[in-house]
């Protein structure tokens, strides 16, 4: 029924963050025409959490070693916050070439099977 998930990030500086995702993360991508790329993910899970409000939804990228993301952020000259220490895992958040942030956090709780 459903074959995946299209995540959309808003930016100030659209073609600074797609060049962020090949030449930093190492995204495979297309192009779509124009310039417009559309980046593969890794595989994805998706919590569902309490809320007073509908409509609000947060992205996070995951990773295995997220002390290794920061310094590789830093080498390309990204800024990065410090790890923070959380019951579920180890969260920096990324500053975007454009200038929005994104979290980026190395699970510590089990994770799903991958959905075929």
């Amino acid at each position: 029924m459903i074959t995946g998930a299209h995540i959309i990030i808003y930016s100030s500086n659209p073609d600074a963050d797609r060049a962020f995702f090949p030449d930093v993360l190492e995204f495979p991508h297309v192009d779509v025409g124009g310039g417009w790329l559309i980046f593969g993910l890794p595989p994805a899970e998706i919590a569902l959490h309490p809320s007073d409000e509908n409509g609000k939804h947060e992205f996070y990228l995951m990773c295995d070693d997220v002390e290794r993301v920061a310094v590789a952020l830093k080498a390309n000259n990204l800024a990065c916050s410090a790890i923070h220490e959380e019951r579920w895992g180890r969260l920096i958040e990324a500053t975007l070439p454009g200038g929005g942030k994104l979290g980026i956090y190395q699970p510590k709780h089990e994770r799903p099977p991958i959905r075929d």
